[in-house]
């Protein structure tokens, strides 16, 4: 770990504190927006994208939600957002924690894409064993047939399982436990390069899902937080990866090299294929810090994924630290994607700031 001087830490805890009382918790409401069978999914005027997706740009005034410390279980940290559009209206699902840092999800929406409500008790929250402690964690929500399907991480601050919930409503939530128990995932200490690679048995995040099945007859889902690897389903509730799966998109740049993971769900292209959004965490070369998140994207074609590689990524990221509440936070040098939704002539892409802050960048629709 690196040591700091005792005046850059001051300037760091002066730095999130002036950010924590300039951006003022988004307004509470004790009811949520309606939402039936029959509400529609995405922007009225939506149109598929292009790969790449470029130009996107910070929010001047991000971050556009911040901590409640009025509200015990979002009072500390807010950050890590799924986005969906329904009935014209922007949903965000967000990753709260509370000052012993255990994570809720929270809901909030907007008509704007910036200003939100949000409604005041998680929608979902820790009630299992392997949910206790470190909580619920990095929500990411698709809507098939107006079911939504929503992943997460549960965590009891010793293994992270890779959990299900479905809901009509984005309120009330259904649980199915953990969906992937018997992965061993590995995790990467570039310090050691005689033995870089740990098991980490039964350890599974960051699932997400595409939301078409797929011409084998399954719907598909990437997940992994050190590798990007594939699972399938005939129900969405029930996965299954094939035994000794290998990850099916290789470290290519320096900025991905200690561990690659999903951002938003992908985003069919007008082509037919997807677009995947995915964060990336880099081992101090090509002039990216040790440890920084970053968000870039690749290009994926379901039919072919098992058997080969991503037809195409972009070298570098499209979003990387650069804003005080990003480069120092809960976690410094972090930008971390989980959102990604088109809305009124823009894409909205959200993320978390430093695992402290909620932020947005947009770029335009693609002509």
């Amino acid at each position: 770990m690196a040591r700091i001087g005792v005046a850059s830490l001051l300037l760091s805890l002066l730095s999130l504190s002036s950010f924590s009382q300039a951006t003022a918790p988004a307004p509470i409401s004790d009811t949520t927006p309606l939402i039936t069978t029959k509400s529609v999914n995405n922007d009225r005027n939506y149109v598929a994208p292009y790969f790449p997706l470029l130009g996107f740009k910070e929010y001047g005034n991000n971050p556009i939600m911040s901590p409640n410390p009025a509200s015990n279980w979002e009072s500390a940290y807010l950050y890590n957002p799924s986005a969906i559009v329904v009935d014209d209206t922007i949903f965000l699902l967000y990753r709260a924690q509370n000052k012993t840092k255990t994570s809720s999800i929270g809901l909030a929406w907007s008509k704007d894409g910036y200003n939100f409500t949000r409604y005041k008790d998680p929608v979902v929250e820790a009630t299992e064993p392997y949910e206790h402690i470190g909580g619920c964690e990095d929500p990411r929500v698709i809507r098939v047939n107006g079911t939504f399907y929503l992943t997460y991480t549960a965590y009891d601050n010793t293994t992270a399982r890779l959990c299900l919930a479905t809901s009509t409503d984005l309120r009330k939530w259904t649980k199915y436990g953990p969906i992937l128990p018997n992965v061993t995932d590995v995790i990467l200490d570039a310090s050691n390069p005689t033995l870089p690679y740990t098991a980490r048995v039964g350890w599974s995040k960051s699932g997400a899902i595409l939301n078409e099945r797929q011409p084998d007859g399954t719907y598909h889902m990437h997940f992994g937080d050190s590798f990007l690897y594939l699972a399938t389903s005939k129900d969405l509730i029930h996965w299954e990866v094939k035994d000794n799966a290998a990850p099916f998109a290789p470290k290519l740049t320096v900025w991905e090299q200690v561990l690659m993971e999903s951002a938003a769900p992908p985003i069919k292209t007008r082509d037919g294929k997807w677009l995947k959004f995915y964060n990336g965490v880099g081992s101090g070369l090509g002039g990216y810090v040790y440890g920084q998140y970053s968000t870039g994207q690749m290009l994926i074609d379901p039919v072919n994924l098992p058997n080969g590689p991503p037809i195409a990524r972009i070298e570098t990221p499209v979003l990387t630290p650069t804003s005080v509440q990003e480069v120092t936070g809960q976690v410094d040098n972090v930008v971390f994607s989980e959102g990604l939704v088109q809305y009124k002539g823009k894409w909205f892409l959200y993320f978390g700031q430093g695992d402290a802050f909620l932020g947005v960048a947009t770029t335009e629709v693609q002509p």
